[in-house]
């Protein structure tokens, strides 16, 4: 199967999936996240697949939400971020509840959508060049992808709301110890660096890899998809309201964006 915005493939026991938007700075629209979908369905569904390694094309990671494409639907937004998101949350579910550990090579900046995909991984390698940024409240609106779920896992919740309310922007080398990612590597050493991780995984126990990530999903008292659900709910709501399109109306134009709070 041909994709348009992924570049997707299996060899040895490991799939690599390559966002592949690199003039859109990888920015998540509705057919990457079909695509997403297809490919979390593939790697999850193929038994051979023991270890899935997920990058980005050029300087960016992802930029997030394509809020461009998202303006063009006009009062429709809302249920056409339904369907991106929910397709997106399946996408991340799929990835959760397989066997394979998922390792992510964060190439650049990951932004919104990116962020909340890269904290997704069962391991996170970033470039030291890369930043992270949860910016949806800077746009007006709330995160999605599931970053609710895992941020505060990961840091704490005190931090998990200064990065959601302040939209910090964290280094690389500020991401490692804050413990949001599991490690740093140059720039031309990453994609050799999470393969060869991803490599170790493929050749590990696969079935107790599953084991145990489903184990620490259940550590916690609310269920993936309860949470991304509620994330679903509230961005389609958000983006139909006037400080959703306020901010993304703000962030198009590239201006400083004027809530009222509603």
């Amino acid at each position: 199967m041909s994709y348009r915005t992924l570049r997707y493939d299996v060899d040895q026991g490991l799939a690599r999936i390559v966002l592949h938007r690199p003039d859109a700075a990888n920015a998540l629209d509705l057919t990457m996240a079909e695509e997403l979908f297809a490919v979390s369905l593939a790697c999850a569904g193929d038994q051979s697949v023991r270890a899935v390694l997920l990058t980005g094309e050029g300087k960016m990671f992802c930029a997030g939400g394509d809020l461009k494409a998202f303006a063009a639907e006009g009062e429709r937004v809302s249920a056409f971020v339904t369907k991106v998101a929910t397709l997106l949350h399946a996408a991340i579910t799929r990835f959760a509840h397989m066997d394979a550990p998922l390792v992510v090579g964060v190439n650049g900046t990951a932004a919104g959508a990116g962020f909340s995909l890269a904290l997704s991984g069962d391991y996170i390698l970033t470039s030291s060049a890369a930043k992270f940024v949860s910016a949806y409240t800077a746009s007006g609106l709330s995160p999605d992808g599931s970053s609710t779920f895992y941020l505060a896992k990961h840091i704490g919740l005190l931090r998990a709301k200064e990065l959601m309310l302040t939209n910090r922007v964290l280094t690389a080398e500020e991401a490692l110890s804050w413990g949001l990612v599991s490690r740093v590597v140059a720039p031309e050493d990453l994609l050799q660096e999470a393969e060869a991780m991803a490599r170790q995984f493929a050749e590990g126990a696969t079935k107790a890899y599953g084991a145990t990530k489903q184990l620490l999903l259940r550590a916690y008292s609310e269920a993936l998809e309860s949470q991304i659900e509620a994330e679903t709910r509230h961005i389609a709501d958000l983006i139909g309201g006037e400080d959703g399109q306020e901010g993304m109306a703000a962030f198009l134009a590239k201006a400083k964006p004027s809530f009222k709070g509603r």
